[in-house]
């Protein structure tokens, strides 16, 4: 099925509203629809980052790919029903319930005419892609019945450290260090590449090999950077070992690999507006190109 070229708002910090005037793209755009991690953080102290879990959307050359279905898929899903029919394709990092959360609420996949390709790895006691994603990750956790998913779901194995084509978008997977594993994306379009590790712990010496590789010369690296290096190493309550990494590292990372961008995700519930506000400054200072994650925000790719 043959997509019409997407949309995005005239701000790029804003969502696209129905009643206005969108500009036509057949581009490479990346559009951040969920950047928290662990949990939803609504509130008054999260408005401008925005409090939903991770969800984001690359438009590639008339198709839309879709990474993780955190509580900000909902949120895409409202964008998409002004533009039915869908076709998509999810690419999931893993499966803990801050990259799950949305698929349930996520209303296109309860309209007939949709099609939704789902990749993923699936453990190694699991028989099969679809068996694996329909009775451990939607079955256990949906408040809706599952017969009333009526769009068609088709469902792929992806191993890590391989390379697919979707058409001419190459999709390569890496390993990251997460508790019961998790996998990163390299994706490369006409000479650009954005790089997707969410969620991932570095290590204490030495670079992580995988997402080095994965990250380098890309020009956007969006990395999970929950903490500070203060809060990952706090005495009275360390982060070592919870599976997430540091705004320091990403910038460690971004540096070693010749990125020419990164950009800081996967923010703690506990941070708030004012919270990332600081970090961003202080991320800017040591990396001018870095960039702080949140609801809404567009990238163009290679402008």
């Amino acid at each position: 099925m043959e997509m019409s070229p997407s949309s995005v708002a005239a701000n790029p910090l804003d969502f696209p509203h129905p009643s206005e005037p969108i500009e036509r793209i057949d581009d490479f755009v990346v559009q951040f629809w969920g950047v928290r991690g662990s949990i939803p953080t609504p509130g008054k102290d999260t408005v401008r980052y925005g409090g939903n879990t991770s969800c984001l959307e690359m438009r590639i050359g008339g198709k839309r790919l879709i990474f993780d279905g955190g509580t900000g898929l909902r949120m895409l899903g409202e964008q998409l029903q002004q533009e039915m029919p869908v076709e998509a394709y999810m690419f999931f990092t893993h499966y803990h319930w801050d990259h799950i959360q949305g698929f349930p609420l996520f209303a296109p996949a309860f309209i007939p005419g949709n099609c939704f390709h789902i990749y993923g790895a699936i453990p190694a006691d699991s028989e099969s892609m679809k068996r694996h994603f329909i009775e451990r990750v939607l079955h256990p956790n949906s408040p809706v019945p599952l017969q009333g998913i009526q769009a068609d779901l088709r469902f792929y194995e992806l191993k890590r450290h391989e390379t697919m084509m979707l058409d001419d978008i190459e999709i390569r997977t890496g390993s990251l260090n997460h508790p019961n594993t998790a996998m990163g994306y390299r994706i490369t379009w006409r000479g650009k590449s954005v790089v997707y590790c969410s969620d991932t712990e570095h290590f204490p010496d030495r670079l992580d090999e995988n997402v080095y590789e994965l990250a380098l010369d890309a020009d956007v690296l969006i990395y999970d950077a929950m903490y500070t290096d203060e809060e990952y190493h706090n005495p009275k309550s360390p982060k070592v070992g919870w599976g997430h990494s540091t705004w320091q590292e990403a910038v460690k990372m971004a540096q070693a690999a010749r990125v020419k961008r990164v950009v800081i995700f996967h923010h703690d519930p506990a941070h708030s507006d004012e919270v990332l506000d600081r970090i961003g400054e202080e991320v800017q200072h040591v990396f001018p190109k870095a960039v702080m994650a949140r609801e809404g925000l567009i990238l163009p790719i290679g402008l």
